[in-house]
């Protein structure tokens, strides 16, 4: 392999950004242990700081080890389209008002659920959440159908008193349900996106070769989490008086986040609308609750430094890759994808020259089976985390226990992309 300095020193410092990751809960024991310096540990043990601060290391690295202007122009030449997106479509889809219509609609279908079934509400919300939201995504993309589905389980699931199990088993089934969901189309999946143009893969094209391999997989891993948990899931209370919020309002909010989709490879375009839906929101506050802009930024931060420090991994990712038989890329891809970002491995991938059609389908197969195990596996976990990870211990969610509990789904992803 042939390396600089500069793509050898980013390595080892993408390596202790992945280490500090599987780290955050420590950092915030010691800020509880030391109240001196906690505000500092706190910010570290937020993993969605990680990568932007080693981000920020990287910068400052290349700095020393060659010139200012270096580093100045790596950082101006890195494409931030999507952290930009994923916290505009945050900001919108975790509104009230369509919160509010995604539920409306989960519960209906619910109730059919309820009769045919003979089931209780909670089990079959939570089995609607887990299945309908993340094959959502492949309309309304990944990363907004990460934050409805976050949302939906934060008030069903989290809100109440869960168990370790509940709380992992959950986000792990959630993490790789999302990353499998996107599948259904060319444009929702961050790593689909990456070589869906190079290698001229359609909708109709990703539908014909993932999409009902897809739909079992998440089927069958909604359904276990809902056997395993149906008896610790809490039922809705019957008093809770209904939420009334103006058809023209829930409007207007659906067609801004259909904005904001239409015009996902447009940052200018999708900012502006940002910028005027925050304006509406202000204006029109009675339907409206806070905005999760601090959410929001946070993982928009960690995306982004997972695109400055992802683009200098190419020196060893590439040349693993182009040594793997379509079946060792499958299992490499999905192994690789734990410690860096899918869509980082599939892009990289579309730069090997000359290969086979077996090839392509098992590397995004792979990179999209892998999604869930870790948090930067796949660019819209960050986004569920920043929802949810409030209500585990200590605020911190362990990232040896989530890649335990993503395991399983995992397993069944494989199944369903190799077998079927």
């Amino acid at each position: 392999m042939n390396f600089t300095p500069t793509e050898l020193g980013a390595s080892i410092i993408f390596a202790i950004a992945v280490l500090h990751t599987f780290c955050a809960s420590y950092f915030e024991d010691l800020a509880k242990k030391s109240r001196r310096h906690a505000g500092l540990w706190h910010l570290l043990g937020e993993v969605e700081v990680v990568f932007g601060f080693w981000a920020a290391i990287l910068i400052i690295f290349m700095w020393l080890a060659n010139d200012l202007a270096t580093a100045k122009r790596y950082a101006s030449e890195r494409n931030f389209t999507e952290p930009l997106f994923v916290f505009a479509i945050m900001v919108v889809a975790g509104t009230k008002p369509i919160l509010h219509f995604a539920t409306h609609i989960l519960q209906q279908m619910g109730k059919g659920l309820q009769s045919l079934f003979r089931i209780k509400q909670a089990p079959a919300l939570y089995f609607l959440t887990l299945s309908v939201t993340p094959l959502l995504g492949s309309l309304i993309t990944e990363p907004a159908a990460m934050t409805l589905a976050a949302f939906l389980l934060r008030d069903l699931v989290y809100r109440h008193k869960c168990t370790t199990y509940l709380l992992f088993g959950t986000l792990g089934v959630l993490f790789v349900n999302i990353s499998i969901g996107g599948t259904l189309t060319n444009f929702a999946a961050p790593p689909v996106l990456m070589v869906a143009s190079t290698w001229g893969w359609s909708s109709a094209f990703m539908f014909a070769n993932f999409g009902f391999e897809a739909c079992i997989a998440i089927v069958i891993n909604a359904l276990a989490v809902t056997l395993l948990f149906q008896k610790q899931l809490v039922e809705p209370s019957p008093n809770t008086k209904p939420v009334r919020i103006p058809v023209t309002i829930t409007a207007i909010h659906l067609f801004f986040l259909a904005g904001i989709v239409s015009f996902a490879h447009d940052p200018v375009i999708f900012m502006w609308l940002l910028l005027f839906f925050i304006g509406f929101t202000a204006a029109y506050p009675k339907h409206q609750s806070p905005l999760i802009l601090r959410e929001a930024l946070l993982v928009g931060f960690f995306l982004a430094g997972l695109v400055v420090l992802g683009a200098l991994q190419g020196w060893w990712l590439q040349p693993i890759l182009e040594k793997m038989s379509p079946t060792a890329v499958f299992y490499g891809s999905l192994a690789l994808t734990a410690i860096t970002d899918n869509a980082a491995l599939t892009y990289l991938g579309s730069l090997v020259t000359g290969t086979s059609p077996e090839f392509k389908l098992a590397l995004v197969g792979g990179a999209v089976a892998g999604g869930g195990l870790t948090v930067i596996a796949n660019a819209p976990n960050p986004a569920g985390l920043a929802i949810l990870r409030h209500y585990f211990p200590n605020a911190a969610v362990s990232a040896g226990l989530l890649f335990v509990a993503a395991v399983p789904p995992t397993i069944v992803a494989i199944m369903a992309f190799r077998l079927l």
